[in-house]
């Protein structure tokens, strides 16, 4: 029992370890940076912020590692330093320019977790959905965030779906979703979930299969019209785009659409 409550505590202690150093950064840690500022292999790090990834309290972009949606919730400190401040400037721009609440989201392990809004005045009646976990079926940012993972990877995010009932396969269902995203770069929702209520997505994909965060428009559906979807595709392309260069990673090739494509039916 002792070498077992030895083994549990020492696991236990690499991940707080590892938490507490991607906290404590003032900028984005490489792996090695990570390992060596608490004194542990680059593999046992590795395998240990894995696991951290999957849980929430760690976030991976590219080769960096930021605080986690469960460690900003907790950390006021980790807020201050984390993916939701380095992006605060972009998601102000993009709700100034399209007059439209805007929302940043991150992938936990089956849903998706708002960990930033801006809500113009005017918006009041819409909701926020701050720090709420949202799921794939119901709403554009986690469409947008699973539709650039890769297929195998998507699982996890499917079973709510599943679980709910929602249509899996056919032109409608939510595979046909996902592929459809996919391709064009874009969730985009018009009233299944809110008849007055419409939404666009667009995630910041650093590399191939890893996205690292989704940035959201939600408005009025009167006000997203197929002009009005070109221009906020285009405010979308732009903000991400500054995400992606404010955390220091290449941001995704230019192949935003001149028209609209067919709109996904997801949410908010």
């Amino acid at each position: 029992m002792v070498g077992l409550a030895r083994s549990a505590s020492s696991a236990v202690d690499k991940a707080l370890d590892l938490v507490e150093a991607v906290s404590r950064a003032d900028r984005p840690l490489r792996l090695s940076e990570v390992a060596d500022a608490v004194g542990l292999h680059r593999p046992t790090a590795y395998r240990v912020l894995a696991d951290l990834v999957r849980r929430g309290w760690v976030l991976r972009t590219g080769d960096h590692y930021l605080p986690g949606a469960a460690a900003l919730r907790l950390s006021r400190t980790a807020a201050a330093r984390s993916l939701a401040t380095l992006s605060r400037p972009a998601l102000e721009e993009l709700a100034a320019r399209t007059g439209m609440m805007a929302n940043l989201q991150v992938l936990e392990h089956d849903r998706s977790r708002v960990i930033d809004v801006v809500r113009p005045a005017r918006l009041e009646m819409i909701s926020l959905l701050g720090d709420q976990a949202l799921p794939v079926h119901r709403f554009a940012g986690p469409l947008a965030l699973v539709a650039a993972l890769e297929p195998a990877a998507r699982g996890p995010y499917l079973r709510p779906a599943e679980a709910d009932g929602h249509p899996m396969t056919g032109p409608d269902g939510l595979l046909a979703d996902l592929e459809r995203v996919a391709r064009t770069g874009f969730a985009v929702e018009r009233g299944r979930n809110e008849a007055l209520v419409a939404s666009v997505s667009r995630a910041v994909v650093p590399e191939p299969g890893r996205p690292l965060c989704a940035l959201t428009v939600v408005g009025p559906d009167a006000e997203f019209g197929e002009d009005a979807l070109v221009e906020l595709r285009a405010a979308l392309a732009a903000a991400t785009d500054a995400v992606a260069t404010a955390l220091g990673v290449p941001a995704a090739p230019d192949d935003e659409p001149t028209t609209t494509d067919t709109p996904v039916p997801e949410g908010d």
